[in-house]
């Protein structure tokens, strides 16, 4: 049964993932024909091709690889100066495929006479910039309804002030981890000192009235090593408990490594799914995509650990991984012990999360992501603009050719740290549970 859950959570999570990226595709070559655009291809995955049918000019078909996804537009990168203008390179909005494509020897294809004013770099800049913003805007939207229904609808975890649990010792946060117990020197933690029992609601704290967990807890960081007098309901009744609060190290926030010194109690609340209002998910997502956008900028030095992690190192659980990893955790959740609404909403939160990952990472502005191409766009509009404003000669599209020396390395990297993700996620993989 246990292979049989996770099977099914793998294969739910990577047609999920599939669709994401049929999504993201269709945001591009959608705006594209409606612009005029010559789309020829439309294919989910890479490498040889499984199933295809042609419809009208198009041919819409899947790769036998399932990840990544691309839409051919004519024209995405134009002929160069002098060259022969009924020529362009091949090109489409796929860094993968274009990177198998540009490392091919024909790297160029011929357009017909009636395809004239249908290429891509022949556009206006800003058809170019909403055909090229369109795809990973997709994948903000999906993470959007994702977020907004799993919030909205189920609900999601939301500290109480009763205690769940009570910590026996106060373990520092350079050592602290799943396997770590306490020891004979380690201190004995505030709240076991001043007999805090599981099921203790908090009523107030040093004379302020509690509210919420989310009011507590700076209360007690703030606190340091000074005296606390808690208010605390059990069994009906009133207790007040007394100890002094120690100082520990801990996460600045969730998205940083800074240790900073804060009051330590030694408390951990209990949870209830509450459901959430549009505004909560607006604010959440303001704030995964400044997470994932800081994290995007750490990739570099997350990797270096996670290279390690494949030759014997420790896997840290906020490391970066593959969608082979992300499918792994999935079919994971799914075979726990956890209920069937929190099975759903994790593999949900997921792919939601993903979904956002992908949208901000083709953002960046380099080739072969779709942000290069958006770049290319706007720089041709500021060009354009200021010749016009000055009364100068048009000075044409920009030739984001010129950047493909870029764009190789760039996708070499792009293919490079996927394998070595990929890699780290089979011999080192995150585990969400023990076990």
């Amino acid at each position: 049964m246990t292979v049989l859950l996770t099977t099914v959570g793998i294969v739910l999570f990577v047609l999920g993932v599939l669709i994401s990226v049929a999504l993201h595709e269709m945001g591009h070559m959608l705006p594209a024909k409606a612009f005029g655009m010559k789309v020829t291809q439309f294919f989910v995955g890479f490498g040889r091709t499984v199933w295809s049918t042609r419809r009208g000019e198009t041919e819409y078909g899947i790769k036998a690889i399932p990840a990544g996804g691309f839409v051919r537009i004519i024209g995405m990168l134009p002929p160069g100066k002098g060259q022969d203008p009924t020529k362009v390179r091949k090109a489409n909005t796929g860094p993968i495929q274009s990177l198998v494509e540009n490392a091919r020897s024909a790297e160029y294809e011929t357009i017909s006479p009636e395809d004239d004013g249908r290429l891509f770099y022949q556009k206006v800049w800003w058809k170019k910039l909403i055909v090229m913003a369109s795809g990973p805007l997709v994948n903000v939207v999906i993470a959007f309804v994702l977020f907004g229904g799993l919030y909205m609808l189920y609900g999601t975890p939301v500290a109480q002030t009763t205690v769940s649990t009570v910590t026996d010792c106060v373990i520092p946060a350079n050592q602290a981890s799943a396997d770590r117990k306490c020891t004979d020197t380690d201190k004995v933690s505030p709240a076991k000192v001043a007999g805090f029992q599981v099921g203790d609601k908090i009523v107030s704290f040093n004379g302020t009235q509690i509210s919420s967990w989310d009011q507590l807890t700076p209360l007690i960081r703030a606190n340091t090593d000074k005296p606390a007098t808690i208010v605390v309901e059990r069994n009906g009744a009133r207790k007040t408990l007394q100890t002094n609060t120690i100082v520990n190290q801990v996460q600045e926030s969730a998205t940083s490594d800074k240790l900073v010194s804060v009051g330590f109690l030694g408390i951990s609340p209990t949870e209830k799914v509450e459901r959430q209002s549009f505004g909560f998910v607006v604010d959440q997502m303001g704030k995964l995509t400044v997470s994932t956008v800081q994290a995007l900028g750490k990739f570099p030095e997350k990797l270096v650990g996670v290279a390690k992690s494949i030759v014997g190192g420790q896997r840290d659980q906020d490391s970066p991984m593959s969608v082979v990893g992300a499918s792994r955790v999935a079919g994971e959740v799914a075979s726990s012990d956890l209920g069937v609404g929190q099975k759903i909403a994790t593999g949900i939160l997921l792919l939601a999360s993903l979904n956002l990952f992908l949208a901000l990472f083709n953002f960046i502005p380099l080739l072969p992501l779709d942000g290069g191409h958006m770049i290319g766009a706007i720089w041709e509009g500021i060009r354009r603009g200021f010749a016009k404003l000055f009364r100068r000669p048009d000075p044409g599209y920009v030739d984001v050719a010129k950047l493909l020396p870029i764009a190789y390395v760039a996708a070499s990297a792009i293919v490079v740290m996927g394998v070595l993700l990929v890699i780290a996620d089979i011999v080192n993989p995150i585990k969400l549970f023990n076990g």
